[in-house]
């Protein structure tokens, strides 16, 4: 891959995130019965009956006198009933808490996991500037012991399974379009399956076992493109697969360690490790194995 290519990439990233955030503030309406909202609020104005509220990434909000005749579920947000408000089955909030003013009522049972969330389905800790550095120290800490951990899995791959992430470096090496294609194939996947389990109930306990499955993929993947990294940086000659892996490991982590761009860095390194080893597999066009 040129770096033409790695530029064009990233920037049809960064496009695609912000096509996503435009995508996420639009409610999708099932049949004017069913609201759902990916990484926003989903409010039931005044007055409004819908069978169903959910938000992924928000809070799902019922306004005064709004009516929910099945279920309303915030994953990652609140659920939150002003007054006079109905949800006439359960209320669910995961990764937040379910609020009833006065005069709300649930006529199902109710059930929340955490109250860290405020009413924008943030965590309330993101609006006070003086916590910038610890929660900054945080994520740096974290990313630090998931690099060493990656660094370790890396290394035993290498040892165990020598072909495994040279093959996913080829790949993304020689088809970086359709190793981006199928990581952003497999996210809309990913975001689809959570509704429908979101929306059949008896799925909602599987959705963070989905998600970590998928990340644990994308952590595999990313392994390989760390290689890819290394490799652009220092001849074969020079140094091992190993010591590619760990020098690509190594820009990845630093970048990541940029606040804000880290965020990004890390992205996309997921999404290109899981369309790599997803290309590798099942893509019609594949390098040669390597002995």
């Amino acid at each position: 891959m040129s770096w033409k290519q790695l530029t064009i990439l990233f920037i049809s990233t960064i496009v695609f995130l912000f096509s996503g955030n435009a995508i996420a503030q639009t409610d999708l309406n099932i049949n004017n019965t069913n609201l759902i909202r990916l990484g926003g609020n989903v409010t039931v104005v005044e007055k409004q009956v819908v069978e169903n509220a959910i938000a992924i990434g928000g809070s799902a909000i019922i306004q005064p006198n709004g009516r929910v005749t099945e279920t309303a579920i915030a994953i990652g947000g609140n659920v939150i009933l002003k007054q006079g408000a109905r949800v006439d089955g359960d209320a669910y909030a995961i990764g937040g808490k379910v609020e009833q003013a006065e005069g709300a009522t649930i006529g199902g049972s109710k059930d929340t996991f955490d109250d860290q969330y405020n009413e924008r389905g943030l965590m309330g800790m993101h609006r006070n500037r003086n916590r910038f550095l610890p929660m900054y120290f945080f994520h740096a800490s974290f990313r630090i012991f998931s690099a060493i951990v990656a660094a370790i899995l890396g290394i035993i791959l290498l040892r165990t399974a020598p072909s495994f992430l040279p093959n996913l470096a080829a790949t993304i090496r020689k088809y970086p379009d359709q190793s981006a294609l199928w990581g952003i194939g497999a996210m809309f996947t990913l975001i689809a399956l959570n509704i429908f389990l979101a929306l059949t109930l008896i799925g909602i306990p599987l959705i963070p076992l989905l998600s970590l499955i998928v990340s644990l993929t994308s952590l595999v993947g990313a392994l390989g493109i760390s290689l890819f990294i290394g490799q652009q940086v220092v001849k074969r000659d020079r140094q091992s697969n190993l010591q590619q892996f760990l020098i690509g490991l190594l820009i990845i982590t630093l970048l990541a360690l940029i606040p804000f761009i880290g965020g990004i860095v890390v992205f996309v390194a997921s999404l290109l490790g899981l369309g790599s080893l997803l290309t590798w597999k099942f893509g019609k066009a594949q390098p040669p194995i390597l002995e």
